[in-house]
């Protein structure tokens, strides 16, 4: 099973049909614990849950009983959530690496939705309903969190760019949980404009044969991987090091973008073909359908570049 994912809003909506609640920057994962084995599965369906040890205190919630709630995984930050914070986690996979990771850089899940429960599937009942069944569960504990709601949207928006939050989804109070499905009856409004790209090259550091200094990055479209622009900032230190490790393995001899790398940009570039997904923050686009101002926020090991031809323009989910 696949998240449902909200559809960019342009007018956060009133009214009482609608709830609304923080936008998280993190990782979507579902938590599915079944006969006391707990797996923790990303958007693309890949199982990740020996890269959040902590998060194996879920089997002793709820007395044993069977669920799947759908969540988001974020690491805090001087009490933020903090994207760069949590790559650092996604890609380990060597069981005690993650321990030691984790016991410096903890994360904690964030639940908004309730699935299935003693193996009942109650994805047809209304949002509200479920909502009602998870709160009723009483899951809290160091990494475990059910966020509330709010009645008012743009109150909410206002809160949550005050405190530095990623922004707001909007439900209807009356959907269904339609898995793998983006919905206009899940809205989201995020503060500030990043997303997810496809690294298609990179570049050399600036006198240097051995680190990674500038990402070529592009977003998958059903004619193609579309150039977005050259990225620099945030390329150094351990996440070099790291790309160097992703991106050594998949070279390639030509430019794996369906439009033009304009020749300042293209000099240098080592071309890889595109498999390995980002995230970057940016001020939007440019004119030139480039990114203004992009910098580097981690590796997303929890998409695939098919993933991203459904969001449009970059989005996250």
């Amino acid at each position: 099973m696949r998240p449902m994912l909200a559809t960019r809003g342009t007018s956060i909506p009133t009214g009482p049909e609608w709830l609304h609640e923080v936008k998280w920057d993190g990782m979507r994962v579902l938590a599915v614990l079944e006969g006391g084995r707990l797996r923790l599965l990303s958007r693309n369906e890949n199982d990740v849950t020996v890269s959040f040890p902590e998060l194996a205190g879920l089997t002793e919630c709820c007395g044993g009983r069977d669920f799947v709630l759908d969540g988001e995984i974020v690491a805090f930050l001087d009490g933020r959530p903090v994207f760069g914070a949590l790559a650092d986690r996604m890609h380990v996979r060597n069981k005690r690496r993650a321990e030691q990771v984790a016991a410096r850089n903890p994360v904690t899940l964030l639940v908004f939705d309730l699935l299935s429960l003693d193996g009942l599937d109650i994805t047809t009942l209304p949002l509200e309903q479920r909502r009602e069944a998870l709160e009723s569960l009483g899951l809290q504990n160091r990494h475990l969190q059910v966020p509330p709601v709010y009645d008012d949207g743009r109150v909410l928006a206002e809160a949550t760019k005050a405190q530095g939050l990623e922004g707001v989804v909007s439900k209807k109070r009356g959907s269904v949980y339609r898995p793998g499905q983006r919905t206009e009856e899940w809205l989201k409004f995020p503060h500030r404009p990043s997303g997810s790209y496809v690294v298609g090259g990179w570049r050399w550091e600036t006198g240097s044969a051995t680190r990674v200094g500038a990402l070529l990055v592009g977003e998958p479209t059903p004619e193609g991987l579309v150039y977005r622009g050259r990225v620099g900032s945030g390329v150094m230190g351990k996440a070099s090091s790291r790309l160097k490790e992703l991106l050594e393995p998949s070279h390639r001899g030509s430019s794996p973008f369906a439009t033009e790398v304009p020749r300042e940009d293209a000099l240098g570039t080592v071309w890889v073909e595109p498999e390995v997904v980002v995230e970057i923050a940016s001020l939007g686009y440019t004119p030139q359908g480039r990114l203004r101002q992009p910098s580097y926020l981690g590796t997303r090991s929890d998409l695939a570049p098919d993933d991203l031809i459904d969001l449009g323009g970059g989005e996250d989910g």
